[in-house]
């Protein structure tokens, strides 16, 4: 990834796969890929949710308790279908005034200017996101991603507010000028360690792991290493979610590899400004 590329193709269609990584190309050299649980469908009697029932009549079953907490997920998603027009409109609304008035996003835009990428509502796009529920009983769920050949995705319906996607929007941007500034090897193809930094840092710079939001969003009232940890935290889930990565014994392995290197590097800023 030449100095002189772009971190996305306006006209390309936006990145389908919410994670700061590519979609995995195929190769027969690749091990063959671990057998994933699979995802769980409603099914109205065991959930308590109907689609075909109006909004109000579920919620106020999910309300009393008629929903159990498989089909509030299911619920909660239907939601965000019905609602994306919405959605969108809002989350664009928020991206325009990150680009105008947040000093980080304007920095970092600055930045990936000065590498001759091009980052604006073209290529930095609102789409819904749909969770995933597995069988195993876990929700995955996705606040953006950035492909190298498209741009930033910004997953509209889990923006909880304006700060939340400048945060999120920030994160992507770091990658971007990464992606820009170094050949990283988003893939893993040869190993993990650059995921594990671009993750660590932009953890770090994106200002997700700052005091407050630990605190009043994730409930993490720590004092000491509060935001070691969460950068530390975020990072692991980041490269646990790449394809090339086996298991979470291996995507702790990596960031403790990375860590001094990456959690100093605060290019392209002077220090961690938020």
């Amino acid at each position: 990834m030449s100095s002189d590329a772009t971190p996305s193709a306006p006209n390309a269609p936006p990145p389908t796969n919410p994670q700061s990584s590519p979609t995995e190309p195929s190769s027969t050299s690749a091990p063959a890929p671990t057998q994933l649980p699979r995802l769980v469908q409603n099914d109205p009697a065991r959930t308590g949710f109907d689609p075909q029932t109006t909004w109000w009549m579920n919620y106020f079953k999910l309300l009393t308790g008629s929903i159990n907490k498989e089909g509030a997920f299911h619920y909660r998603e239907w939601r965000y279908q019905q609602n994306e027009e919405r959605d969108c409109k809002r989350c664009e609304e928020f991206r325009d005034w990150a680009f105008a008035h947040s000093p980080t996003v304007r920095f970092l835009r600055e930045k990936v200017e000065a590498l001759n990428g091009t980052l604006d509502k073209e290529n930095v796009v609102c789409r819904r996101c749909p969770a995933r529920l597995t069988e195993d009983g876990q929700v995955h769920r996705s606040s953006g991603g950035f492909s190298p050949g498209h741009g930033i995705l910004i997953c509209a319906n889990e923006m909880r507010n304006r700060n939340h996607l400048e945060d999120t929007l920030s994160h992507e941007m770091v990658h971007a000028w990464d992606h820009l500034r170094w050949k990283v090897d988003w893939m893993g193809d040869k190993d993990l360690k650059h995921a594990a930094c671009t993750e660590i840092r932009a953890a770090m710079l994106s200002g997700e792991c700052r005091w407050t939001r630990e605190a009043w969003t994730r409930g993490n009232w720590t004092l000491t290493q509060q935001f070691q940890d969460c950068v530390r935290r975020r990072a692991v889930q980041s490269v646990l979610a790449r394809p090339r990565c086996k298991d979470d014994v291996q995507a702790v392995k990596v960031v403790n590899q990375v860590w001094d290197s990456c959690f100093s590097d605060t290019r392209p800023f002077d220090e961690v400004y938020r």
